[in-house]
């Protein structure tokens, strides 16, 4: 069954999940506080040979499993604003971006895509939730989509309904201002069954399936 998922989204203890201004120096603008326990970067299930096996990195393998494609919010591909700047960007990721996959980047400003010789490929689309949805799963060759964030973007899906299942990781702190998960979003949580497992790094990880009826 076709799935839109979010995946390893680490939330502050009052809701919110990035800076409000993103930059080349600060990428999740004022925000780094939420990685300062759990670094949701470490996807795909590859680790150093060195790294112990925890409960948090095993969580965070879930990433890349039975994905066909993503789709993430302009901010999360360049800190650009307004027309597209003819200066290079390809990425924070430089030439080898982890996704593997079609990777649909919203935006009001469409580009050509970018492609990668790992098999990612960045399609820049302007359109509704649900039109870039339908792109991507017919992308996906029958796996789900992976909503990549930021909060902007996922909260976009949720407003109508099209999220499947959430990872969030509910990091310690509180930051105060910044990009809120859950504005207008109120009651949210009747869609959804919810289960929590905390671990020793004072996290505690929510998974967030949608209820279905019979």
């Amino acid at each position: 069954m076709f799935r839109t998922r979010v995946h390893s989204l680490s939330v502050s203890l009052d809701g919110y999940a990035a800076g409000g201004h993103v930059s080349f120096e600060e990428p999740i603008g004022a925000a780094g506080a939420l990685f300062s326990r759990f670094d949701g970067r470490v996807i795909d299930g590859i680790q150093h040979a060195d790294a112990p096996i925890t409960v948090d990195r095993s969580l965070t393998s879930l990433w890349g499993q039975g994905i066909g494609a993503e789709i993430m919010g302009r901010r999360k591909f360049g800190p650009q604003t307004g027309p597209w700047p003819d200066d290079g960007w390809r990425g924070w990721w430089d030439d080898d971006p982890p996704f593997r996959t079609p990777v649909f980047v919203m935006t009001h400003h469409p580009r050509e895509p970018l492609v990668f010789d790992n098999g990612t490929t960045f399609h820049f689309v302007d359109g509704s939730a649900r039109e870039v949805l339908a792109l991507a799963r017919e992308a996906a060759g029958g796996g789900d989509v992976r909503l990549g964030g930021g909060p902007s973007t996922v909260r976009q899906f949720l407003e109508e309904d099209l999220v499947d299942f959430m990872h969030l990781v509910v990091v310690p702190v509180v930051l105060g201002t910044g990009v809120s998960l859950w504005a207008g979003l109120g009651g949210i949580q009747d869609r959804f069954t919810l289960e929590t497992v905390s671990t020793s790094n004072d996290l505690t990880h929510q998974f967030w399936n949608r209820q279905t009826t019979a």
